[in-house]
């Protein structure tokens, strides 16, 4: 029989820390066949009587098995950790909701420690060192490792302890699996969607020219262009660096170079920001969207693109599902299988609106 516990004595045991001999001396049995019972041991020849006792006790006492021990004895501890520096973006924050519901569904959890860029320099540098640390602290039995835009990165060498696989971003050493857009693939579509609507004199509005995205979406569109039998007009397109108002001046800059019959008719913009701005310099010069002009982003900015006037056709950076192919490919390594490729790339899909 149960040794009865007053409602005191239960509430000092919960505050100091349940324990299995606590469960094991309120259920009456030995610490043994709360062990058996806990761990669901099909072969223990314990009574449906004592075993409904155990479980009583385990509910009124509040226990909760010891994570740490039961990793440290069964070496998986159920966790994966995803280190990211983008908490806070406004809307990059899908990877981490597609990483999380992959996970569910593979019946585990994600520990998220926020970072700095991986060249971040003053009172917060050294931040991604340390969180990775911590998550290996807690025996996570992989690791995430997310930017906020796609580029090579130098993962902290403590990763390598654990199966890691790094999302919108790549090894800068090559040496770890990636899932990035397929920049090229998204600039090739957006080109294609101007090209079916009439229009073969395009101007683009361009990233950084070195980074990632501007390189492989810049050459999409050539792409595109080449196979409809036309050239990219290198007149038409300038960089905007990324900014609302880099998109203005570098789409008031294109108009104004050309007027009449050479003026393009479309300008694709290689992220929204900056076809936000490009809005205004259309508007200013007396032009519509997109009765004068076409208008086509990258990114689909949730912020952005669904409230323009008129409304943004872009191309979206496909963040829950580079997150939940993170985490099918850190499974997959976790359980010793081999993967697809080091790198692996996802569509961009065109989201039609009203500005094309």
């Amino acid at each position: 029989m149960a040794k009865s516990t007053t409602p005191q004595q239960s509430a000092a045991v919960r505050q100091r820390g349940v324990t299995m001999n606590d469960v094991a001396k309120h259920a009456g049995v030995s610490r043994t066949a709360v062990s058996f019972v806990l761990s669901n041991r099909e072969n223990a020849s314990i009574s449906e009587e004592t075993r409904t006792r155990i479980n009583e006790a385990v509910q009124e006492l509040g226990y909760r098995p010891n994570a740490g021990a039961r990793a440290l004895a069964s070496q998986r501890s159920g966790w994966y950790g995803i280190v990211t520096e983008i908490v806070t973006a406004p809307f990059a924050v899908d990877i981490i909701k597609g990483a999380q519901d992959q996970a569910w569904l593979d019946r585990r959890f994600l520990l998220i420690a926020p970072s700095d860029q991986a060249d971040a320099v003053g009172p917060n540098q050294g931040l991604e060192d340390a969180a990775t640390e911590k998550l290996l602290e807690q025996r996570v039995e992989g690791l995430l490792y997310a930017a906020t835009f796609h580029r090579g990165v130098h993962v902290p060498e403590s990763a390598n302890e654990v199966p890691t696989v790094l999302i919108n971003c790549f090894d800068a050493d090559g040496k770890l699996p990636s899932i990035v857009p397929d920049e090229r693939a998204g600039g090739r579509v957006a080109v294609e969607r101007l090209l079916k609507a009439g229009h073969t004199r395009i101007g683009v509005i361009n990233l950084d020219p070195v980074i990632p995205a501007a390189v492989g979406r810049l050459e999409g569109a050539r792409e595109a262009l080449a196979t409809a039998g036309l050239d990219l007009d290198p007149e038409l397109v300038v960089s905007g660096y990324a900014t609302a108002d880099g998109g203005y001046e570098a789409a008031g800059r294109i108009l104004d170079r050309y007027q009449g019959e050479r003026r393009p008719t479309a300008l694709f913009c290689l992220n929204d920001r900056m076809a936000m701005g490009a809005y205004d310099a259309i508007k200013e010069r007396g032009l519509t969207i997109p009765g004068d002009i076409a208008v086509i982003g990258f990114d689909n900015q949730e912020l952005i693109a669904a409230y323009l006037r008129p409304k943004l056709t872009t191309v979206a950076l496909p963040f829950e599902k580079m997150g939940a192919l993170g985490v099918q490919t850190l499974a997959a390594l976790t359980a010793g299988q081999p993967i697809i490729a080091d790198q692996q790339l996802v569509d961009c899909p065109l989201l039609e609106r009203s500005s094309v």
